[in-house]
């Protein structure tokens, strides 16, 4: 099944990774069910994984977050006697579950308690994204390099704008110096004053 983005696109910028994502999740319709996890919205930016683990120690988890992805991976232990099972209606078995993070999504914190494992995730945002006021010029249109280096003098520490003015006192031509004051007597500055 392929999606046509093309309306989204007209009026959006920078959404490639949602196509990417819808396209990913079209691809792999059917994940597995074990173990069984609940996702609750907790506050305004803040998210709850739980997730059913009994049998499994802090140990035999192992939780990963690579390229906004977060793996929850369970080993089993090899450790245990081999025993005759009758019946097992509990699955002990290694598992991986993997869940796609937005952007700016952090991973806090994780917490195993009564079998259950709780992932804490919030989302940040940075202080870059949050909403500023744009200034308006008037008369020629502004480039993206005159705008990258106007935001670069203006984000420059006083120290780093001193640097340039300093430079630029060492590269202004000097006037020349002044002829040195004559080193005779004024009886012979005398004579060269009166022939010019």
């Amino acid at each position: 099944m392929s999606y046509d983005f093309a309306p989204l696109f007209r009026s959006a910028i920078g959404f490639d990774r949602l196509a990417q994502l819808v396209d990913t999740a079209a691809q792999n319709p059917v994940s597995p069910s074990y173990p069984p996890y609940n996702i609750e919205k907790v506050a305004d930016s803040q998210y709850m994984l739980t997730m059913a683990v009994a049998g499994f120690g802090p140990d035999d988890i192992e939780l990963t977050v690579q390229d906004n992805t977060l793996i929850v991976a369970g080993r089993v232990a090899s450790t245990q006697p081999e025993r005759e099972i009758l019946y097992r209606g509990i699955a002990r078995r290694a598992f991986e579950r993997r869940f796609v993070l937005a952007d700016h999504i952090v991973v806090e914190n994780a917490n195993l308690d009564n079998g259950l494992l709780c992932i804490a995730v919030r989302h940040v945002v940075p202080e870059a994204l949050k909403p500023r006021r744009i200034p308006i010029s008037s008369g020629t249109p502004a480039t993206v390099e005159q705008a990258t280096a106007e935001q670069a003098g203006a984000d420059a520490s006083p120290a780093t704008q001193a640097l340039p003015a300093a430079l630029q006192d060492e590269a202004t031509p000097q006037p020349p110096a002044m002829p040195a004051p004559f080193a005779g007597t004024p009886q012979d500055a005398a004579p060269s004053r009166q022939a010019a």
